[in-house]
């Protein structure tokens, strides 16, 4: 766990100052302002900074903020949460399985044929659709509507061995990478939106009956048997190759973690103990926060300009779904104080969210 902390910390750092860098040394390399520019990245390169023993603060500031959440509800800024996963796969499982994979401004469906043991995936298709903006602030009937329809759409195109048994209702599973308190396996309720959603009529409701009441609204013959964040999905893909798994780390769009736990080890664990001995815990580690993390001026701006100030404050620091905002904010500075665009700061660099990490 030390390891992803470490890890995804130095993305952090690295990313903003390699992007600012680049483009000031290929626009100013003989300009009179360069001497400004430069103690401008000098600056972030020394708030980003990183050495060990940084980090070590970091890993035990966090390892505290762990074993708090697993003491007790609400107890830590990490949630701790209790996944109900207590089996994960061997790589023996057969069968043919729909999923759904809802965890940032795109969700996908897919479907796959397991061949047993030894034949792992023998057969997938899967699509790619993205969520418009709107949808993101809307209804929470307005969205799950939406993804019914494309769900219908695509198993409305099953191929030759891809197709269900007649009368046999199709399996979902269902990943949703948004804080949930987890109440089953199959069911949980909406803690709070991030990456840039805010439905306010979904949070508190069980997200698998606002889904399956949109699948049934389209007719769609399918149920919803599991339901996990996409960090927990990810440590299971993980062990259906690799028996030696016991954790997964996501860097993406957000950010997040989750690993295998003694289910002994969990004091607010109050139901029987799993016969596995196992229970996979989703840290939701993206509302971390620390006085030893290096926040920086931009990331206070941004974080305070959010949809959610004050929450997520890892995830901002970290992912996907913000970097290319702090690197915007960093040369919005350049522009005003070292006239990087030359007298007057572009219109579109003052658009927040307009320069994307992949760009």
């Amino acid at each position: 766990m030390r390891k992803a902390v470490v890890g995804a910390a130095v993305v952090g750092a690295a990313a903003v100052c390699a992007a600012a860098a680049l483009v000031v040394r290929h626009r100013m390399k003989n300009s009179s302002k360069w001497a400004k520019a430069m103690a401008i990245i000098k600056e972030l390169d020394e708030k980003c900074a990183t050495p060990l023993g940084k980090l070590r603060q970091v890993a035990d500031a966090m390892t505290v903020e762990m074993h708090a959440g697993l003491a007790s509800e609400g107890g830590s800024k990490l949630k701790m949460i209790v996944s109900y996963v207590d089996k994960i796969p061997t790589g023996d499982e057969k069968g043919l399985f729909y999923a759904l994979d809802l965890g940032g401004t795109n969700f996908r469906v897919l479907r796959v044929k397991l061949g047993g043991k030894g034949s792992g995936v023998v057969q997938q298709e899967f699509k790619e659709v993205s969520i418009p903006p709107e949808l993101m602030v809307g209804s929470s009937e307005q969205l799950f509507d939406y993804i019914a329809e494309a769900l219908a759409k695509f198993v409305a195109t099953e191929s030759e061995g891809l197709h269900a048994e007649p009368d046999k209702l199709r399996e979902l599973g269902f990943t949703f990478s948004f804080p949930v308190k987890q109440t089953s396996i199959s069911s949980g309720t909406l803690i709070r939106w991030t990456k840039g959603f805010k439905i306010e009529d979904a949070v508190g409701k069980d997200v698998v009956v606002e889904l399956t009441k949109a699948i049934k609204k389209k007719g769609i013959h399918m149920h919803v048997t599991a339901l996990v964040n996409d960090t927990v999905g990810t440590l299971a893909g993980g062990r259906f190759y690799h028996p030696d798994v016991i954790a997964a780390v996501i860097l993406g769009t957000g950010t997040n973690a989750a690993y295998v736990e003694r289910a002994s080890a969990i004091p607010k664990w109050h139901g029987p103990l799993p016969k596995s001995g196992e229970m996979v815990i989703n840290m939701e580690w993206g509302n971390f926060r620390s006085s030893h993390l290096p926040v920086t001026e931009y990331d206070v701006a941004l974080d305070e300009e959010s949809l959610n100030p004050g929450e997520q404050i890892y995830e901002k620091m970290i992912s996907g779904m913000y970097l290319g905002e702090i690197v915007r904010r960093v040369l919005c500075r350049m522009a005003k104080e070292a006239g990087f665009f030359g007298d007057v700061v572009p219109e579109k660099l003052k658009t927040p969210f307009i320069l994307r990490t992949p760009d």
